[in-house]
């Protein structure tokens, strides 16, 4: 089978064995803080402190983080498979920047990044390693509203448009790590469904959308994803295999 466009979507599960913490625990907590303590919009209004104060450890928990063998596969086969004249479009659900320390290009953030800070004001982002805190000054507009580049419950994800431009031309469509409960991540395998795409996720248990793939690989991803992109590379990957 010929999978010229590749498009993968990676989530928290990509990124544990690196180290950092799934999203949202059995608990419905992200680092002992509850949700709507430190990401939906109202909370930058209520304690905007706690919010700055809350991105600020995680961005300093990124530091000493590397990323593993999934996400160097990743950068193996969009590398590899741009050679041979396809492409690799890698969607992320993460805010860590592990796929860029593994050298991918062209990352989609979804839903925002650690080491970038926007203004709302003239809507413009940049790179950002410190901590931030409320009132800081946007270096193009001058406005005192700068906050973490995360897109937070309620907002619109990013690059949406062009998500949906890369799933409707996609052949092969590859899940990592992700629940299927979210969205409009967990809708993404329809629209590849809907052409014809080949459809593979993995994870270590099937996810809420298990039934909308065509096959499930499950174990960890460390281990499973470069096993895979080896039997893309060679093409000897079936389709109908069970494993």
């Amino acid at each position: 089978m010929d999978f010229k466009h590749i498009v993968v979507l990676t989530g928290a599960g990509i990124s544990a064995e690196s180290g950092i913490p799934v999203f949202r625990s059995e608990t419905g907590l992200w680092e002992q803080e509850r949700i709507e303590d430190v990401c939906v919009p109202e909370a930058l209004y209520r304690n905007p402190k706690k919010v700055h104060d809350f991105y600020n450890k995680l961005r300093r928990n990124l530091k000493d983080k590397v990323p593993n063998a999934a996400h160097l596969a990743l950068t193996r086969l969009q590398e590899e498979w741009e050679k041979r004249g396809g492409t690799v479009t890698l969607v992320t659900q993460n805010v860590d920047d592990l796929h860029e320390k593994a050298l991918s290009h062209d990352v989609i953030h979804m839903h925002g990044a650690l080491r970038s800070i926007w203004c709302p004001r003239c809507d413009k982002r940049f790179p950002f390693e410190g901590d931030s805190a409320p009132g800081d000054v946007c270096p193009a507009c001058g406005a005192p509203d700068l906050r973490p580049d995360i897109v937070f419950f309620g907002e619109m994800p990013y690059s949406m448009g062009s998500i949906e431009s890369a799933l409707r031309q996609c052949s092969l469509f590859i899940s990592i790590g992700t629940s299927g409960v979210v969205y409009p991540a967990a809708g993404f395998v329809q629209v590849a469904r809907s052409v014809k795409a080949h459809s593979v996720e993995f994870n270590l248990t099937p996810s809420a959308t298990v039934s909308a793939f065509d096959k499930g690989i499950y174990g960890k991803a460390s281990q499973t994803v470069p096993e895979f992109v080896e039997s893309l590379l060679k093409g000897s990957y079936d389709p109908r295999s069970e494993n």
